[in-house]
């Protein structure tokens, strides 16, 4: 039973250079046939999120409701937010838009969800990457281990996620509609633009148990000195965050294993 839980794992591993590289060309794939090319990638989601530091910030004169400038408390938010739903949707899509590896035999289908995750990870490094820069010239020096921390559960959590979404989207095409339904949804009910400090103390708890709220404000807080949502409650919802993941990961490797011998035939 663990070897075939561990199987996808050793499958990653032996064709790790592989799916690096077509991770790459992936990435540059997607802005091909533009004269800026991969150029748009970093501009379109770093435009977007000025263009809400904008809005909320100097027109509906938004503030973090704490001693942090806005765009501090803002951006860092934003941009794992960005990450994590890009990288989730290409994931999601990715087994149907490379139907002709699917149909190739000695190919590993497994890599195929990691290949988009890591054409997405360019952006969502470079978005991080911005929201550390302005926060430095801000004064507020990011704590590395908890960004590093951070950037490794928001990997595991989409991995465990897309190994489930990019199965039923393969065979159930309408999925990825109800995906993109459900991730706006997600964009709302997690504190990017609002502030837990908003909802009683019994909503604020279960709002903090889901995993995106994790991911933005374990990285939101790597900035500030207050205790984070990883340490609080001695650890309560990092514990809560690794058992959804696990279990997510199982379910889904159950799901994709099962459903793997249909690729073929729906693509």
């Amino acid at each position: 039973m663990l070897s075939r839980r561990m199987e996808f794992l050793k499958i990653l591993f032996k064709n790790r250079k592989l799916t690096m590289q077509l991770g790459k060309n992936d990435f540059r794939n997607r802005f091909a046939g533009t004269g800026l090319g991969t150029i748009w990638g970093f501009a379109q989601p770093f435009v977007f999120m000025l263009t809400y530091v904008i809005v909320f910030q100097y027109i509906l004169k938004s503030n973090s409701n704490g001693e942090y400038p806005y765009v501090v408390w803002f951006l860092p938010g934003m941009a794992m937010w960005l990450f994590c739903s890009d990288a989730i949707l290409t994931a999601s899509n990715s087994i149907r838009n490379y139907s002709y590896l699917v149909k190739k035999v000695v190919f590993p289908v497994d890599i195929i969800p990691i290949i988009s995750i890591i054409s997405s990870s360019f952006i969502g490094i470079f978005l991080i990457c911005i929201a550390i820069v302005v926060a430095s010239i801000f004064r507020y020096i990011p704590n590395f281990l908890t960004v590093v921390y951070i950037l490794f559960c928001a990997l595991t959590f989409i991995i465990a996620l897309t190994r489930f979404t990019s199965a039923l989207t393969t065979v159930v095409p309408d999925f990825a509609q109800l995906l993109n339904i459900l991730m706006q949804l997600f964009m709302w009910f997690t504190p990017i633009i609002w502030n837990l400090t908003m909802l009683s103390d019994a909503w604020r708890k279960f709002f903090k148990a889901f995993p995106f709220t994790y991911l933005v404000e374990g990285f939101r807080q790597a900035f500030m000195k207050d205790s984070t949502i990883i340490t609080e409650n001695y650890g309560m919802y990092s514990i809560i965050f690794w058992v959804i993941t696990i279990l997510l990961f199982l379910w889904g490797n159950a799901v994709f294993k099962k459903t793997r011998k249909d690729f073929a035939d729906v693509l």
